[in-house]
């Protein structure tokens, strides 16, 4: 992730953060403040009806009651009526280990002891990374046949000859809605039959637990009422599979976000060079229209043909006969440079020629009552003082 990504990321936390704490400090603030006001009232209350108790002992009494709340302790429990009830049997036991490994911590039971504390810390270290482990597969496990139960809806739809497009929206719309019927929907009208709970209370347990908030103000099971034992076990296992799909909704959503910003930067990537191509054609034009208008590049020269280099063996066998030329031309006169040559001057080179000059051979003497092109290439040959003989070998 690039560094202004980031920053921009790190801004728009925080920016959410403070706003997330302006709205709640509007909300509950006024609640808290009445709320430590009707406790003065009762408090006063109370010493006036119990002039023997002095503000001090009612202190005092308080801050135990606060303390053994903390603790555990349920005001509702008494010695008869709740004589067999406890916070730390073992389905609540195991409610709580389940706690710690899903990093939920409720918080309506804390550990007391400075041995159970000092187990925590190693309990929470190994039970984490193993619950994670866990709920990665059974997550893919759960997304796999969640997807495979759509395939088939999705065929259906292609079948109808549905645009792929709006079956790909629409089997995400499914996907979303399957998981909040069973994870979110289902739960919440179960706890509203078994805690007796509102509607709003039970969604708001179901939310707060699986994002792993865990506020303990709500739990399921903590009521003295609650005499099945297996209940917070069964609990802690939709917790499980509730983890699991919203982990399968996150890679989901994250896969899909990483897609789109590919395809973004491809297309961001495609407009700036088009833009880019638009800005030199108009800068171009503009240049043209302002100035005289340049002189078109000459064309390029092609390259003269070299004469071929000398071989030192000898012609064989009957010389292939020349293609006949149309008109032979005058050979042109020294000059200091050598000259270039247009391709369509070099035609007149057989492809026998070509093909010995490419093995690194001469080219034959052509036969005796035929007149030999000159080489345009080569340079012409100096003319002879008069009464020298002509070499037998030397070539025309």
């Amino acid at each position: 992730m690039r560094s202004t990504t980031l920053l921009a990321l790190l801004a728009l936390v925080l920016l959410y953060l403070v706003s997330g704490a302006l709205v709640f400090q509007a909300l509950e603030q006024p609640h808290e403040q009445q709320a430590q006001k009707e406790l003065g009232v009762a408090q006063e209350r109370f010493l006036k009806d119990h002039p023997c108790v002095s503000d001090q002992e009612l202190g005092h009494f308080i801050k135990e009651v606060a303390d053994a709340l903390g603790g555990g302790a349920n005001p509702d429990i008494n010695s008869t009526s709740h004589s067999n009830y406890s916070a730390w049997d073992l389905g609540s036991a195991f409610f709580f280990s389940g706690t710690i490994i899903t990093t939920i911590g409720y918080g309506n039971v804390a550990l007391r002891t400075k041995a159970g504390r000092l187990f925590c810390i190693f309990y929470a270290l190994v039970g984490i990374p193993l619950f994670g482990i866990l709920l990665a597969g059974v997550g893919d496990r759960l997304g796999s046949s969640l997807r495979r139960g759509i395939g088939h809806i999705e065929a259906i739809f292609l079948k109808w000859h549905v645009p792929p497009a709006l079956v790909r929206i629409l089997s995400a719309v499914l996907f979303l809605l399957i998981g909040c019927l069973l994870f979110v929907l289902t739960p919440t009208f179960v706890f509203c039959y078994v805690e007796g709970w509102s509607k709003l209370e039970a969604i708001y347990f179901v939310v707060v637990t699986l994002t792993t908030v865990g506020f303990g103000d709500y739990v399921a099971g903590a009521s003295p009422n609650q005499n099945f034992a297996a209940y917070q076990p069964l609990v802690w296992f939709w917790i499980l599979l509730g983890l699991a799909y919203f982990a399968s909704v996150l890679t989901t959503i994250g896969n899909w976000l990483r897609v789109v910003s590919r395809r973004t930067r491809a297309e961001m990537g495609g407009f700036t060079a088009q833009a880019a191509s638009w800005t030199g054609t108009v800068t171009a034009r503009v240049t043209q229209r302002g100035g005289p208008p340049e002189p078109p590049p000459p064309p390029e020269k092609e390259r003269p043909l070299l004469p071929p280099p000398p071989c030192s063996a000898q012609p064989t066998g009957r010389p292939p006969s020349p293609a006949l030329p149309e008109k032979a031309e005058p050979p042109s006169p020294p000059t200091a440079s050598a000259l270039d040559y247009p391709s369509e001057n070099l035609a007149f080179i057989d492809e026998s020629s070509d093909t010995q000059s490419e093995r690194g051979c001469a080219l034959p003497r052509a036969p005796r009552g035929r007149r030999r092109l000159p080489n345009p290439s080569r340079k012409p040959d100096r003319p002879r003082r008069p009464g020298r003989p002509r070499d037998k070998d030397m070539p025309v």
